[in-house]
């Protein structure tokens, strides 16, 4: 999903199977599974079938990540890539709210200002969004800078980063639930989130991961079949009801 190809936390070791320009190519891999989803949104005018709760959940994936970074260093390529990402996210949501807000028929806004849980995440305006996180992102500093000497603080953080990246793909299953369709949600996109999450958990077997990082990546897995067997579902019930 935010598909990071190697574990966090740790340096990747470098040989003729992991040649060490490598990793820097996977700064932007992460993001490309959401250049068709753009795509099809900006083709359709229409944002409806994509789950806006993909970007909440990798958004604050990465920022964890980020701030387990200054906790404790690793590789700063996946530093590199949750910035991508955070960019990345954040032009998934500019072009939602974009979309939506040139089909509105009313003219009422849900803002983060009105405090009304119902519309959590659901805002009108980028704005919102963009304050959200920089919000979310003061709470971790101060936290991060109270309890940054504690090692078991900081290895929550990537723990929580890890587990936040593992349930990515949740709400555009509950999306899809939701609308009985996969209706205006790129195949490509899950196709791709799929291949990244397989050869991500063959390397952390491969390689004697700790077990929660190929566990969470097969968590992934399991996800994205489940999408994937939706597509199949939905498209046959569509088929019988045209018939």
């Amino acid at each position: 999903m935010e598909r990071s190809f190697c574990r966090v936390g740790t340096r990747r070791p470098r040989g003729p199977c992991c040649p060490g320009w490598r990793p820097y190519s996977w700064c932007s891999g992460g993001a490309l599974p959401y250049v068709p989803q753009y795509q099809d949104i900006q083709r359709s005018n229409h944002s409806e079938g994509f789950s806006t709760r993909v970007c909440l959940v990798l958004l604050i994936a990465n920022i964890l990540r980020i701030f387990f970074w200054i906790g404790k260093q690793f590789e700063l390529t996946l530093l590199l890539q949750s910035v991508v990402m955070i960019l990345t996210m954040f032009a998934m949501l500019h072009l939602c709210c974009t979309v939506q807000s040139s089909n509105r028929v009313s003219t009422k806004q849900h803002r983060l200002s009105d405090l009304d849980v119902r519309y959590f995440w659901k805002w009108s305006v980028f704005e919102d969004y963009l304050l959200f996180c920089f919000g979310f992102t003061v709470l971790c500093a101060v936290v991060t800078l109270l309890l940054l000497d504690s090692a078991m603080f900081v290895e929550t953080l990537g723990s929580l980063a890890v587990m936040f990246e593992a349930m990515l793909g949740f709400p555009q299953l509950l999306q899809n639930f939701h609308n009985c369709s996969t209706k205006g949600m790129s195949v490509k996109m899950v196709m791709l989130w799929t291949a990244g999450d397989v050869f991500k958990t063959v390397y952390f077997v491969m390689n004697e991961s700790p077990a929660q990082f190929w566990v969470c990546s097969s968590v992934q897995i399991l996800i994205d079949v489940a999408i994937l067997l939706q597509v199949i579902f939905y498209s046959q019930d569509t088929r019988v009801k045209l018939g």
